[in-house]
């Protein structure tokens, strides 16, 4: 049970297992996977079924043994008054300059974790899966600046993502 919360997490990489970006976005260039890596906190997301009733939700990433990432996924069900998590891992798809990997919480089933606006001091991140119904404003802190959450899904929608799918969680 502890599981499927996040193992449902590949339902949108299972979106045709596709690990691209929607064609008219691209995931930003220069990353440094050593500055990304650790604890990220969600503050707004494109609500999905795998993620349902959660909040607090964070993200745990750490380099793996053999070269790829480490996934630990972590939310608060409120209804259910208990913790969810799921351990997955990420590979880079092309260089790892880029930010694009392909993530899987089970099997050889892989999708898309898109990186297309990071800040400088990577603090604040914005991901897309393979399609317009999966984003995460990601931050390193609980909460995001009001401006600069907004900053980020102005973004978001300048390249078709729905404003009112959006949902703020901080």
């Amino acid at each position: 049970m502890m599981r499927s919360f996040f193992a449902l997490f590949t339902s949108f990489i299972l979106s045709g297992c596709s690990v691209k970006p929607p064609n008219d976005i691209h995931p930003i260039t220069g990353f440094e996977l050593s500055r990304y890596l650790g604890q990220w906190h969600e503050i707004a997301r494109i609500d999905n079924r795998f993620e349902k009733g959660l909040v607090q939700v964070t993200a745990d990433y750490s380099l793996r043994d053999d070269g790829g990432v480490k996934v630990v996924n972590r939310g608060w069900e409120e209804n259910q008054g208990r913790w969810k998590e799921s351990i997955g891992k990420a590979y880079f798809v092309e260089s790892p300059e880029k930010g694009a990997l392909k993530v899987s919480f089970f099997g050889p089933f892989y999708g898309g974790y898109n990186i297309i606006k990071l800040d400088n001091n990577y603090q604040y991140s914005l991901v897309v899966g393979p399609n317009k119904d999966y984003l995460w404003v990601l931050s390193r802190t609980p909460t995001m600046p009001s401006e600069l959450l907004e900053e980020y899904i102005q973004f978001a929608t300048q390249y078709g993502f729905e404003r009112s799918k959006i949902m703020i969680l901080q």
